[in-house]
């Protein structure tokens, strides 16, 4: 026999037996459909028991790993996939859509989401050897990579835990270290150890992004961005682009209407004051916007999505 084909069998078998495993261990630890946060901090559920229409929403720089069934993600024109054989990584806050698009009452959607620590990944940098050279194409926020048995056997390591929460508070951070250590030094790591650049761009656009989320709401000139970037207007405007697919406008147009989007739903604002809330001026303008982004006017998807119990 082949050794080549014979390895190649066991190594997907192991990596089976830990998805069932891990599918076994979340749907034991969620009440029901939706986000559940668990007994460690950094360490969310999820699970959907239907596919799901696509939903505009703002993903935080995480891991997301599925375990059953299967989600994409837009991002402008491009679609990621993740499910049991690939992982997804968002490296920075990124407004995208999700879409569930496997799942069911049988066989219901079953992933893990686990927040990303760049302290974490700037301390592991010195472990992880010498990056490879980036490329152009390689400049996006998000990616989606092979998930590999290693990654794995750390992720299921991390849910036993949920079961031994006196051991947590000392293990967990054990596991979450060898979890960013494996996606750092995986195919396309190098996104991730970007990220921690002191003078690379990546951190640069971050920088701009966390203040476009503290002053989602304020007018916000380019000149403001680029200069808590430390970059020029147009090079922080092609940098921009290139790592979340919109510019620096659309990104916080798209932070108001998920808060705005919020508010409605969470807190019981009418349209006019939520939009008034998160920066607008113009009920018809954001009306328009809302419209354009989630597929009905405010007040009409609000009440669609409560009506359907979400």
């Amino acid at each position: 026999m082949n050794d080549k084909a014979s390895n190649v069998v066991p190594a997907r078998l192991g990596l089976e037996a830990q998805q069932a495993e891990l599918a076994d261990r979340i749907a034991r630890n969620v009440p029901g459909d939706g986000l559940h946060p668990s007994a460690i901090p950094a360490l969310s559920l999820i699970r959907a028991s239907e596919p799901s229409q696509p939903l505009p929403t703002v993903y935080h720089a995480s891991l997301c790993v599925v375990v059953q069934g299967r989600k994409r993600a837009l991002l402008g024109d491009e679609v990621f996939h993740y499910d049991p054989l690939n992982y997804l990584v968002v490296s920075m806050t990124l407004p995208m859509t999700g879409q569930i698009t496997e799942a069911s009452p049988e066989h219901p959607y079953l992933c893990l989401r686990i927040d990303i620590d760049p302290a974490l990944v700037g301390e592991l940098l010195t472990h992880a050897g010498p990056p490879e050279p980036a490329r152009a194409s390689q400049e996006r926020a998000v990616y989606a990579a092979r998930t590999s048995a290693p990654l794995l056997d750390a992720v299921l390591r991390l849910v036993r835990l949920l079961d031994t929460p006196d051991e947590a508070a000392v293990l967990s951070p054990l596991a979450m270290r060898e979890i960013h250590y494996r996606v750092l030094t995986g195919e396309l790591g190098q996104r991730l150890r970007e990220l921690c650049e002191v003078d690379g761009s990546a951190r640069r656009i971050a920088r701009a992004i966390e203040l476009l989320k503290a002053r989602y709401a304020e007018p916000l000139r380019i000149e403001e961005l680029a200069a808590a970037a430390h970059m020029s207007a147009s090079s922080l405007h092609q940098r921009f682009k290139a790592a979340t697919a919109m510019s620096p406008l659309q990104f916080q147009k798209q932070l108001r209407l998920q808060e705005a989007r919020r508010l409605m739903l969470m807190d019981g604002l009418e349209a006019a004051s939520a939009g008034h809330r998160v920066g607008y001026e113009s009920p018809s303008q954001f009306s328009r916007e809302y419209r354009r982004l989630f597929g009905a006017p405010p007040r009409r998807e609000v009440e669609a999505i409560r009506a359907a119990g979400g």
